[in-house]
Formats: structure tokens, C-alpha cells, sequence
């Protein structure tokens, strides 16, 4: 349990350590951002797939192959609901700094908001990597989830500043959306903790989860400002980098 705390604390303290660098660097390349987000997408495609995907079929038995597949459309549909009810990232995340007005302070607050609602089923998929036992594929899961969460919490920072929001009230907001995801990871480990036979099912609702935002969220995002090659051999340096990981770690 010690180590699931760690963790969690780990995963949501990571969006903090991007606010930080947030305050740091105001005006950080979309060069850099895309190389660090694409990275991140290649440790998560590992994870989602090593960690949660593949130890569902363990986990499933008979019918494995059945719950893994629901599983994953499950968890791509529910992140996709999210999409529809909360404002889309790419688009407020957008907002220029110009102006301080109401209009563009609810723009911002629309923005975070969905942060934080993505945030959750992201811990989610941490938690549940630990109630499978396997310590080190849930390590794997969440360093996925921490190195993307990074450059999340450093995009958070400007917007709110340019609307107004001061400083420290800024960096409260930000790290209440790490919050988000420490919870997301607590309930994940105890729910399949206390009910093992949903084990392979929320393995690949996690899982799901994921990859819909690898490939609805954080590609889209990395190939949106001409650096795709470097953006695309990012993503196979943290997917390789997973993979080398695990055989070492086995």
C-alpha cells in the first residue's frame, strides 16, 4: 500500500513539477513540448500494452480475449463520452493571451476543468495496475502517466496567467488537478483490490482509456506544429525505452 501512496503522490506531483517549469519557462518551443509529449505517448503505448492490455488476456481465461476487447471499446467510448460533455483540449488550449476579460478567463477555466476530468481515469489506470500485483508493470503504467502529465501542467500555467488568475492561486489550480489524479489512482487500486473478478475487465478499460488518449489526444497534438519527425522517433524512443525496461525489470 506504501507504494501505491508513493506513487499516486508521484503521478499527481508530476503535473506540479510542470507548473513549475510552467513558471520557469513561460514561452517553452513547441519543439521541446512536442519531443517530451510524444516520448510520453510512446512510455504510455507501452504501458497501456505490457501493463494493462496484456495482463488482461492473462487475467481473462476463457473468455479473455472477449473482456479485453469490451474492455478497451469500453474505456475508448467513456474517455469519448468525457470528450463530448467537457470543452476539447486542442481547442481551448489554443486560447490567446491577449486580453483579460470574463470571456476569456471562463475559456481558461473550461480548459483546466477538462484537464482534470482526463485526469481521473488516467490515475485510474494507475490504480488498477497495482491491484493486478504487478509491481512493476504498474510502475511502468505510471511513469507513462507522470512523464505526460509534465508538459500538461505546464500549458495550464500560461493561459491563467494571461487571463489574470494570479500566481499563486494559479499553481493552487494546477496542482488540484494532480489531485484529480491521486484520487483516480486510489480508487483504481481498491476497486479491483476489492473485487478481483473485474480484474480483467478494468485492466482493459485502463488500457483503453490510454490508448484513445495516445492516439485522440496526444499525437494529434505532437504533429500539429511541423516537428512530426521528431515528434513520431520520440514516441518509438519511450515505447523502446519501456520494452528494454520490462525485459530488464522480468
Amino acid at each position: 500500500m506504501t507504494i501505491v501512496l508513493l506513487t499516486a503522490l508521484g503521478v499527481g506531483g508530476a503535473t506540479v513539477v510542470g507548473a513549475l517549469i510552467g513558471f520557469l519557462f513561460k514561452k517553452i518551443s513547441h519543439r521541446f513540448s512536442d519531443i517530451v509529449l510524444s516520448f510520453a505517448a510512446g512510455v504510455m503505448l507501452a504501458a497501456a500494452i505490457l501493463g494493462l492490455i496484456l495482463p488482461s488476456l492473462d487475467y481473462g481465461g476463457k473468455y479473455g480475449i472477449i473482456i479485453t476487447v469490451a474492455g478497451i471499446f469500453v474505456g475508448a467510448l467513456a474517455l469519448n463520452v468525457i470528450d463530448k460533455l467537457v470543452p476539447h483540449l486542442h481547442k481551448l488550449a489554443g486560447v490567446k493571451p491577449e486580453g483579460r476579460g470574463g470571456g476569456k478567463l471562463d475559456k481558461v477555466i473550461l480548459f483546466v476543468l477538462a484537464i482534470a476530468i482526463h485526469n481521473l481515469p488516467e490515475g485510474i489506470a494507475a490504480g488498477v495496475g497495482f491491484g493486478s500485483e504487478n509491481t512493476t508493470g504498474a510502475i511502468i503504467i505510471a511513469l507513462g502517466i507522470a512523464l505526460q502529465n509534465v508538459p500538461e501542467g505546464m500549458v495550464i500555467i500560461a493561459p491563467m496567467l494571461a487571463a489574470g488568475v494570479k500566481p499563486g492561486r494559479t499553481l493552487l489550480i494546477a496542482s488540484l488537478t494532480g489531485v484529480i489524479e491521486v484520487v483516480g489512482t486510489l480508487i483504481g487500486y481498491f476497486a479491483v483490490s476489492i473485487a478481483e473478478a473485474i480484474l480483467p475487465f478494468a485492466l482493459a478499460f485502463a488500457g483503453g482509456t490510454m490508448l484513445y488518449v495516445i492516439s485522440d489526444e496526444m499525437i494529434p497534438e505532437t504533429h500539429a506544429h511541423g516537428h512530426e519527425h521528431g515528434a513520431t522517433y520520440a514516441l518509438l524512443v519511450g515505447f523502446t525505452l519501456m520494452l528494454i525496461t520490462s525485459v530488464l525489470l522480468a
